[in-house]
Protein backbone atom coordinates (compact mmCIF):
# COMPACT_ATOMS: atom_id res chain seq x y z
CA UNK A 1 0.00 0.00 0.00
CA UNK A 2 1.33 3.60 -0.89
CA UNK A 3 -0.16 6.72 0.60
CA UNK A 4 0.28 8.49 -2.42
CA UNK A 5 -2.99 9.75 -2.58
CA UNK A 6 -3.78 10.79 0.93
CA UNK A 7 -4.56 14.10 1.44
CA UNK A 8 -1.63 16.03 3.19
CA UNK A 9 -0.86 19.11 5.03
CA UNK A 10 3.08 20.54 5.39
CA UNK A 11 4.23 23.10 7.20
CA UNK A 12 8.37 22.86 7.15
CA UNK A 13 9.46 23.20 3.14
CA UNK A 14 12.24 25.97 2.15
CA UNK A 15 11.10 26.91 -1.23
CA UNK A 16 14.56 27.18 -3.01
CA UNK A 17 15.49 23.58 -0.80
CA UNK A 18 12.03 22.19 -3.22
CA UNK A 19 13.67 22.61 -6.28
CA UNK A 20 14.11 19.83 -8.52
CA UNK A 21 17.79 19.12 -9.29
CA UNK A 22 16.80 19.03 -13.18
CA UNK A 23 15.01 22.91 -12.67
CA UNK A 24 18.23 23.97 -11.03
CA UNK A 25 20.22 22.83 -14.18
CA UNK A 26 18.08 23.94 -16.70
CA UNK A 27 18.23 27.86 -14.51
CA UNK A 28 21.97 27.59 -14.95
CA UNK A 29 22.23 26.74 -18.44
CA UNK A 30 20.23 29.38 -19.42
CA UNK A 31 22.04 31.57 -17.65
CA UNK A 32 25.71 30.30 -18.36
CA UNK A 33 26.62 29.67 -14.60
CA UNK A 34 28.99 26.82 -13.47
CA UNK A 35 27.45 24.75 -10.97
CA UNK A 36 28.25 21.82 -12.21
CA UNK A 37 29.72 21.08 -8.80
CA UNK A 38 26.95 20.43 -6.91
CA UNK A 39 25.41 17.51 -8.68
CA UNK A 40 26.17 13.78 -9.00
CA UNK A 41 26.53 12.02 -11.87
CA UNK A 42 23.13 10.43 -11.76
CA UNK A 43 21.61 14.13 -11.62
CA UNK A 44 21.24 14.24 -7.79
CA UNK A 45 22.60 16.98 -5.16
CA UNK A 46 26.03 16.13 -4.24
CA UNK A 47 26.95 17.16 -0.44
CA UNK A 48 29.21 15.43 2.26
CA UNK A 49 27.77 16.68 5.32
CA UNK A 50 25.55 18.91 6.52
CA UNK A 51 27.74 22.01 6.35
CA UNK A 52 28.60 21.05 2.76
CA UNK A 53 24.72 20.67 2.42
CA UNK A 54 24.36 24.29 3.13
CA UNK A 55 27.15 25.44 1.05
CA UNK A 56 25.36 23.30 -2.25
CA UNK A 57 22.03 24.89 -1.11
CA UNK A 58 23.48 28.02 -1.31
CA UNK A 59 25.44 27.68 -4.73
CA UNK A 60 21.73 25.99 -6.59
CA UNK A 61 20.09 29.53 -4.99
CA UNK A 62 22.27 31.25 -7.39
CA UNK A 63 20.82 30.46 -10.27
CA UNK A 64 17.34 32.10 -9.12
CA UNK A 65 18.55 35.74 -9.78
CA UNK A 66 14.57 37.35 -10.11
CA UNK A 67 10.46 37.09 -9.70
CA UNK A 68 10.39 35.51 -12.66
CA UNK A 69 12.41 32.23 -11.98
CA UNK A 70 10.91 32.24 -8.47
CA UNK A 71 7.05 31.71 -10.56
CA UNK A 72 8.88 29.25 -12.41
CA UNK A 73 10.05 27.41 -9.23
CA UNK A 74 6.88 27.97 -6.94
CA UNK A 75 4.90 26.59 -10.05
CA UNK A 76 6.70 23.42 -10.13
CA UNK A 77 7.42 22.54 -6.83
CA UNK A 78 3.55 23.25 -6.06
CA UNK A 79 2.97 20.52 -9.16
CA UNK A 80 5.21 18.19 -7.68
CA UNK A 81 3.94 18.61 -4.28
CA UNK A 82 0.16 18.16 -5.28
CA UNK A 83 1.03 14.80 -7.25
CA UNK A 84 1.83 13.75 -3.47
CA UNK A 85 -1.50 14.83 -2.43
CA UNK A 86 -0.22 17.67 -0.17
CA UNK A 87 -3.42 20.18 -0.07
CA UNK A 88 -2.01 22.64 1.76
CA UNK A 89 2.03 23.25 2.22
CA UNK A 90 4.19 26.32 4.10
CA UNK A 91 7.63 27.44 2.63
CA UNK A 92 10.08 29.25 4.05
CA UNK A 93 11.39 32.23 1.71
CA UNK A 94 14.18 34.22 2.56
CA UNK A 95 14.33 37.92 1.79
CA UNK A 96 17.78 37.09 1.84
CA UNK A 97 17.38 35.01 -1.58
CA UNK A 98 14.50 37.38 -2.83
CA UNK A 99 15.74 40.77 -2.98
CA UNK A 100 18.74 40.78 -0.92
CA UNK A 101 16.75 42.01 1.89
CA UNK A 102 15.05 45.31 0.15
CA UNK A 103 11.82 45.64 1.24
CA UNK A 104 10.63 46.76 -2.06
CA UNK A 105 12.14 44.10 -4.11
CA UNK A 106 11.09 41.56 -2.00
CA UNK A 107 7.32 42.62 -3.03
CA UNK A 108 8.09 42.02 -6.59
CA UNK A 109 9.18 38.41 -5.54
CA UNK A 110 6.53 37.83 -3.28
CA UNK A 111 4.02 39.06 -6.39
CA UNK A 112 5.27 36.57 -8.53
CA UNK A 113 5.71 33.61 -5.76
CA UNK A 114 1.60 34.69 -4.98
CA UNK A 115 0.96 34.55 -8.43
CA UNK A 116 2.06 30.69 -9.04
CA UNK A 117 0.38 30.06 -5.44
CA UNK A 118 -2.72 30.83 -6.51
CA UNK A 119 -2.61 30.01 -9.85
CA UNK A 120 -1.95 26.72 -8.28
CA UNK A 121 -4.43 26.73 -5.77
CA UNK A 122 -6.83 27.61 -8.60
CA UNK A 123 -5.83 24.31 -10.91
CA UNK A 124 -4.39 22.23 -8.36
CA UNK A 125 -6.00 22.14 -5.33
CA UNK A 126 -2.77 23.28 -2.96
CA UNK A 127 -2.52 26.11 -0.99
CA UNK A 128 0.57 27.90 -0.01
CA UNK A 129 1.69 30.52 2.71
CA UNK A 130 5.04 32.39 3.15
CA UNK A 131 6.96 31.98 6.60
CA UNK A 132 9.29 34.41 6.08
CA UNK A 133 12.34 33.36 7.08
CA UNK A 134 15.90 34.64 8.06
CA UNK A 135 19.19 33.01 7.94
CA UNK A 136 20.86 32.49 11.19
CA UNK A 137 24.62 32.28 10.04
CA UNK A 138 23.86 35.76 7.83
CA UNK A 139 24.45 37.27 11.42
CA UNK A 140 21.53 39.60 13.46
CA UNK A 141 21.90 42.36 11.29
CA UNK A 142 20.51 40.57 8.35
CA UNK A 143 18.23 38.74 10.22
CA UNK A 144 16.78 42.42 11.43
CA UNK A 145 16.79 43.00 7.18
CA UNK A 146 14.49 39.98 6.67
CA UNK A 147 12.14 40.44 9.80
CA UNK A 148 11.59 44.58 8.40
CA UNK A 149 10.39 42.20 4.90
CA UNK A 150 8.02 40.40 6.51
CA UNK A 151 6.43 42.75 8.90
CA UNK A 152 5.86 45.43 6.07
CA UNK A 153 4.27 42.51 3.80
CA UNK A 154 2.28 40.80 6.70
CA UNK A 155 -1.09 39.77 5.04
CA UNK A 156 -2.52 36.86 3.54
CA UNK A 157 0.26 34.99 1.78
CA UNK A 158 2.91 36.32 4.16
CA UNK A 159 1.44 35.13 7.73
CA UNK A 160 4.51 33.65 9.88
CA UNK A 161 8.52 34.23 10.85
CA UNK A 162 11.21 31.74 11.08
CA UNK A 163 14.72 31.24 10.90
CA UNK A 164 16.91 28.34 9.61
CA UNK A 165 20.64 28.04 8.56
CA UNK A 166 23.20 26.52 10.88
CA UNK A 167 21.38 26.49 14.13
CA UNK A 168 24.87 26.58 16.57
CA UNK A 169 25.63 29.99 15.04
CA UNK A 170 25.24 32.28 17.87
CA UNK A 171 22.37 32.13 20.07
CA UNK A 172 18.98 32.97 19.86
CA UNK A 173 19.32 35.80 21.93
CA UNK A 174 20.92 37.21 19.04
CA UNK A 175 17.64 37.23 17.27
CA UNK A 176 15.08 38.04 19.25
CA UNK A 177 15.45 41.98 17.92
CA UNK A 178 14.09 40.76 14.71
CA UNK A 179 11.39 38.16 16.09
CA UNK A 180 10.16 40.62 18.18
CA UNK A 181 9.83 43.07 15.36
CA UNK A 182 7.93 40.24 13.47
CA UNK A 183 5.65 39.46 16.41
CA UNK A 184 4.45 42.65 16.82
CA UNK A 185 3.50 42.56 12.96
CA UNK A 186 1.29 40.04 13.96
CA UNK A 187 3.26 37.53 12.35
CA UNK A 188 3.26 33.89 14.07
CA UNK A 189 6.75 32.81 14.94
CA UNK A 190 8.68 29.56 14.16
CA UNK A 191 12.30 28.45 14.51
CA UNK A 192 14.88 25.66 13.70
CA UNK A 193 15.76 24.18 16.78
CA UNK A 194 16.88 20.90 17.95
CA UNK A 195 18.41 19.04 15.17
CA UNK A 196 21.92 19.97 15.86
CA UNK A 197 21.87 22.18 19.11
CA UNK A 198 20.11 19.62 21.69
CA UNK A 199 17.28 20.29 24.41
CA UNK A 200 19.38 23.32 25.45
CA UNK A 201 18.60 25.14 21.95
CA UNK A 202 15.04 24.43 21.88
CA UNK A 203 14.90 25.51 25.82
CA UNK A 204 16.48 28.64 24.71
CA UNK A 205 14.65 29.32 22.06
CA UNK A 206 11.05 28.94 23.46
CA UNK A 207 12.46 31.31 26.18
CA UNK A 208 13.91 33.86 23.92
CA UNK A 209 12.17 34.01 20.56
CA UNK A 210 8.88 32.90 22.02
CA UNK A 211 7.62 31.08 19.04
CA UNK A 212 4.95 28.42 18.82
CA UNK A 213 6.10 26.03 16.85
CA UNK A 214 9.65 24.39 16.76
CA UNK A 215 11.32 22.93 13.59
CA UNK A 216 12.99 20.13 13.81
CA UNK A 217 12.90 19.76 17.62
CA UNK A 218 13.91 16.09 17.58
CA UNK A 219 16.74 16.94 20.70
CA UNK A 220 13.60 17.25 22.87
CA UNK A 221 13.31 13.61 23.41
CA UNK A 222 16.69 13.63 25.78
CA UNK A 223 14.85 16.29 28.03
CA UNK A 224 11.88 14.66 30.05
CA UNK A 225 11.05 18.48 31.88
CA UNK A 226 11.44 20.08 27.91
CA UNK A 227 8.98 17.89 27.20
CA UNK A 228 6.46 18.72 29.61
CA UNK A 229 7.39 22.03 28.84
CA UNK A 230 6.08 21.94 25.50
CA UNK A 231 3.23 19.77 25.73
CA UNK A 232 2.09 22.10 28.58
CA UNK A 233 2.39 25.07 26.35
CA UNK A 234 1.07 23.29 23.54
CA UNK A 235 4.57 23.93 21.10
CA UNK A 236 4.00 21.95 18.50
CA UNK A 237 6.55 20.51 16.33
CA UNK A 238 7.98 20.47 12.56
CA UNK A 239 9.50 16.84 12.59
CA UNK A 240 11.14 15.90 9.25
CA UNK A 241 12.16 12.32 9.83
CA UNK A 242 13.49 11.76 6.18
CA UNK A 243 15.75 15.06 6.04
CA UNK A 244 16.98 13.78 9.96
CA UNK A 245 17.72 9.94 9.19
CA UNK A 246 19.12 11.48 5.23
CA UNK A 247 21.26 14.21 7.17
CA UNK A 248 22.00 11.70 10.61
CA UNK A 249 21.00 13.93 12.88
CA UNK A 250 18.90 11.12 14.16
CA UNK A 251 19.79 7.39 14.21
CA UNK A 252 17.97 5.38 11.31
CA UNK A 253 14.39 5.42 10.69
CA UNK A 254 13.91 2.85 13.58
CA UNK A 255 15.42 4.99 16.01
CA UNK A 256 13.74 7.85 15.03
CA UNK A 257 12.20 9.61 18.00
CA UNK A 258 8.72 10.45 16.26
CA UNK A 259 6.96 8.09 17.68
CA UNK A 260 7.97 8.02 21.18
CA UNK A 261 7.37 12.13 21.18
CA UNK A 262 3.92 11.09 20.37
CA UNK A 263 3.36 8.50 22.32
CA UNK A 264 4.74 11.59 24.78
CA UNK A 265 1.79 13.86 24.19
CA UNK A 266 4.42 15.85 21.94
CA UNK A 267 2.20 17.39 19.12
CA UNK A 268 4.19 16.46 15.90
CA UNK A 269 3.86 17.16 12.55
CA UNK A 270 4.99 15.49 9.15
CA UNK A 271 7.15 17.77 6.58
CA UNK A 272 10.18 16.94 3.67
CA UNK A 273 12.01 19.77 4.55
CA UNK A 274 14.19 20.01 1.16
CA UNK A 275 12.63 17.10 -0.69
CA UNK A 276 15.10 16.50 -3.67
CA UNK A 277 18.27 16.80 -1.59
CA UNK A 278 17.15 14.30 1.01
CA UNK A 279 15.41 11.72 -1.91
CA UNK A 280 12.46 12.01 0.00
CA UNK A 281 8.81 12.66 -0.84
CA UNK A 282 5.15 13.22 1.33
CA UNK A 283 4.09 9.78 0.15
CA UNK A 284 8.22 8.53 1.53
CA UNK A 285 7.64 10.30 4.59
CA UNK A 286 3.32 8.39 5.11
CA UNK A 287 5.05 5.10 4.06
CA UNK A 288 8.11 4.91 5.80
CA UNK A 289 6.37 5.70 9.06
CA UNK A 290 3.79 3.29 8.13
CA UNK A 291 6.67 0.58 7.46
CA UNK A 292 8.38 1.60 10.33
CA UNK A 293 6.19 2.37 13.27
CA UNK A 294 2.87 0.83 12.13
CA UNK A 295 1.07 4.03 11.33
CA UNK A 296 -2.60 3.66 9.56
CA UNK A 297 -4.61 6.54 8.52
CA UNK A 298 -5.91 6.84 11.67
CA UNK A 299 -2.04 7.88 12.54
CA UNK A 300 -1.53 9.91 9.47
CA UNK A 301 -5.65 11.71 10.21
CA UNK A 302 -4.45 13.02 13.57
CA UNK A 303 -1.17 14.07 12.61
CA UNK A 304 -3.35 16.61 9.36
CA UNK A 305 -5.18 17.60 11.88
CA UNK A 306 -2.60 18.83 14.37
CA UNK A 307 -1.02 20.20 11.27
CA UNK A 308 -3.87 22.41 10.41
CA UNK A 309 -4.86 23.22 13.87
CA UNK A 310 -1.09 24.61 14.04
CA UNK A 311 -0.86 26.04 10.83
CA UNK A 312 -0.08 29.77 10.22
CA UNK A 313 -3.26 30.55 8.11
CA UNK A 314 -6.43 32.57 8.89
CA UNK A 315 -10.09 30.58 9.62
CA UNK A 316 -11.20 30.65 5.84
CA UNK A 317 -8.36 28.93 4.72
CA UNK A 318 -8.41 26.69 8.19
CA UNK A 319 -11.88 25.71 6.94
CA UNK A 320 -11.38 25.08 3.24
CA UNK A 321 -8.36 22.60 4.10
CA UNK A 322 -10.21 20.88 6.37
CA UNK A 323 -12.77 20.71 3.45
CA UNK A 324 -10.19 18.71 1.59
CA UNK A 325 -9.69 16.89 3.95
CA UNK A 326 -12.48 15.42 4.63
CA UNK A 327 -13.95 14.85 0.79
CA UNK A 328 -10.94 12.85 0.30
Amino acid sequence: MTYKSMPKVELHTHIEGCAPPAFIRGLAKEKSIDISGIFNPDGTYAYRDFNHFLEVYEAACTTLQGPQDFYRLTKAILEESASHGVVYQETFISPDFCGGGDVSAWREYLDAIQMAADESDRDLGITLKCVATCVRHFGSDKANAAAKCAAETKGDFVTGFGMGGAETFGTPADFAYAYDMAREAGLELTCHAGEWGGPEMIAATLRDLKVTRIGHGVDAIKDLALMKQIIDTDVVLEVCPGSNVFLQATGGWSEHPIQRLRDAGVKVTVSTDDPPFFGTTMTNEFDMLSQTFGWGEDDFKAVNETALAAAFCDDDTRSKIAKRLEIA
